[in-house]
């Protein structure tokens, strides 16, 4: 614990590094040998990765003319439904719709939500080789890439507050994805780096393998890929584009294979050439180019009027459920309020013992001045100890201080009263407290293999410096031990844009086993 002169807006933090995540996608007994897959840092609940992809799944066929037949429709989502029986991680209510596009091309949401161009059916040569590229969309949603990438774009505008949990209590989700590019076709849920494409693959052959598919066809369908690319290269623009597709991928998924071993196959769903023979007698589909200039009527059938919609024309329901029946909490959508437990934020009016008020807690205005920062009470001489939910850490702070712990995720804010100040603009600031989390890095060159202790720290001071750009390392990097394991610690400093006075931040670091 660290404590500093009265006049500096000071923060200590102490960031956890590890090699281990909420979910780790380990092998199963019949895969032994398969690779170990490490998500990235989230911000999100599952449940949160539920609903931005349901309404993200609602903006998406606005924008696309989706394919209402029954038998192309019912064929894809038992394959699906097969898939999603071995996926790891949290039980999505994974579900897909066909888009009638000529392209070949799939994409997937956050919380299950897939969708597969007719074009990609037709020029699949087999139930397996569909099933590699559904099992690959599969492991985008079960990695939590989206909204991994949404998470790393989000700090890089909200700064140190998401590491100790502040989202999860004093800020809306909905808002985070607004600010990071809005719900729908965003970027960062359909276009993901070489690592994590590596990963989906790697993922995506596990559960081929564990719901009775060859895995190999996953990599067979390099073959169509490379075919196409010759005779018809404007199908696979956007595949292409949201698919980076380096030399290695057909090879490192056929090692996979390797891998993973013999796989007992099961019997096929069976209807992939009927299915594919009345797609191509439905005519020419529209191209993704055709779609965006709006050269083609949307929610009409592929014969020339269908509505938009599931089967029997129905959407998306609003009040989508969990697996096992269970609604989100209260039924909620994101709600506007989310706060601490009993509906409590930061409190505004936080008394001291004696039942006197705070003066007034300054900060930063909003109107372009800065206000008095509060007379923060020195830290007692009393400890109380925190206690991680999940036990995987604790900590012990001073007793007039209180902890602030988000609905997920493992990290925790400690702060004094008057250690937290609204900036004016909705959002909270720590100007003194301790922030304790976990913290994975976000580009690791090898997403296989974990970083040392060193990169993973020169990892997270970029991304601190890039979202609080007044801070600057002061001094060199120091060994440290923290409960008997090697860590390093490193200052930065710099003038608030809160408070107006010098900040010092104290960052410690340690890798865990």
């Amino acid at each position: 614990m660290m404590t500093q002169p009265r006049r500096a807006a000071v923060m200590a933090v102490m960031t956890c590094l590890t090699a281990v995540t909420a979910l780790t996608v380990a092998p199963t007994p019949l895969l032994a040998q398969a690779t170990q897959v490490k998500p990235g840092f989230n911000i999100f609940s599952e449940q949160q990765d539920v609903e931005i992809g349901r309404q993200s799944a609602a903006e998406a066929e606005r924008q696309l003319p989706m394919l209402n037949d029954r038998r192309a429709q019912g064929y894809a989502s038992e394959i699906v439904r097969r898939l999603a029986s071995a996926a790891p991680g949290a039980k999505y209510p994974y579900q897909l719709r066909v888009v009638n596009a000529s392209d070949i091309n799939a994409f997937s949401l956050p919380g299950g939500y897939m969708y597969v161009n007719r074009g990609l059916i037709e020029a699949a040569r087999s139930e397996p080789e569909l099933a590699g590229v559904l099992a690959h969309e599969m492991a985008h949603v079960a990695l939590r890439h989206g909204t991994h990438q949404a998470s790393k774009a989000y700090m890089a505008q909200a700064g140190l507050g998401i590491l100790g949990g502040l989202l999860g209590r004093g800020g809306n989700s909905g808002q985070v994805i607004q600010a990071v590019g809005g719900l729908g076709l965003n970027a960062l849920f359909l276009k993901f780096s070489r690592d994590m494409e590596y990963q989906a693959d790697t993922v995506g052959a596990q559960i081929m393998a564990r719901s009775g598919y060859d895995p190999r066809a996953m990599a067979d369908f390099f073959q169509v890929l490379r075919n196409e690319q010759r005779s018809n290269p404007s199908r696979l623009a956007q595949f292409f584009s949201d698919h980076p597709a380096p030399a290695d991928r057909e090879a490192r998924i056929r090692q996979e294979a390797q891998r993973i071993g013999a796989v007992r196959t099961s019997q096929e769903v069976g209807g992939f050439a009927q299915v594919q023979a009345d797609l191509r007698g439905m005519g020419r589909a529209p191209s993704m180019q055709d779609i965006a200039r709006g050269q083609v009527p949307r929610n009409r059938r592929a014969d020339g009027s269908y509505p938009q919609g599931y089967p029997d024309n129905q959407r998306y329901p609003d009040d989508q459920e969990y697996p096992n029946n269970q609604r989100y909490p209260d039924n909620q959508r994101y709600p506007d309020d989310q706060g601490y437990p009993n509906n409590q934020r930061y409190p505004d009016s936080q008394r001291y013992p004696d039942n006197q008020r705070y003066p007034d807690q300054g900060g930063y205005r909003g109107n372009g001045t800065y206000g008095r920062v509060a007379n923060i009470e020195p830290p007692s001489s009393r400890l109380a100890t925190y206690r991680q939910r999940d036990g995987f850490f604790s900590i012990e702070y001073p007793e007039n201080w209180r902890p602030y712990e988000p609905d997920n995720g493992f990290g925790v804010t400690i702060v004094p009263n008057g250690g937290v100040v609204d900036t004016g603009n909705g959002q909270q600031s720590i100007i003194y407290g301790v922030i304790v989390n976990h913290y994975d890095p976000f580009e690791a060159r090898n997403a296989m293999r974990s970083p040392s202790l060193d990169q993973a720290t020169q990892d997270l001071l970029t991304s601190i410096t890039q979202s609080n750009t007044h801070l600057r390392p002061t001094g060199s990097r120091r060994r440290e031990t923290i409960d008997g394991a090697p860590a390093l610690s490193q200052v930065l400093s710099g003038r608030s844009p809160v408070t107006g006075e010098e900040e010092r931040v104290t960052l410690f670091t340690r890798q865990l086993p």
